[in-house]
């Protein structure tokens, strides 16, 4: 197991944890904590898409918002609206 996988496991744990005021759910965390996390004292792109691969794998997303990381269900997009092959075409006729 690498520490990428142990990574998303306390990840995908602190999910479903009680903390900041919620009895579990969607948490944003410092890159600080992230490297503490990963063990690391920089992070670089690949320990990034390594640990997001990770964390999907766990059924969650990763993402990097710059300074800062969120981690949510992937059963939070499940009903997300799905964009037609017209609306996606009318879309891109519009293109000037």
């Amino acid at each position: 197991m690498t520490k990428c996988d142990v990574a998303a496991r306390h990840l995908a744990n602190l999910y479903s944890k009680s903390f900041g005021g919620k009895e579990s759910g969607r948490f944003r965390m410092s890159a600080k904590q992230v490297r503490e996390l990963l063990g690391k004292r920089r992070l670089y792109a690949d320990d990034i898409e390594q640990l997001a691969r990770a964390v999907l794998e766990q059924g969650y997303v990763l993402i990097d918002m710059d300074s800062f990381f969120v981690l949510l269900s992937g059963n939070a997009f499940v009903n997300y609206r799905r964009v037609s092959g017209e609306a996606l075409a009318t879309e891109m006729a519009g293109e000037t």
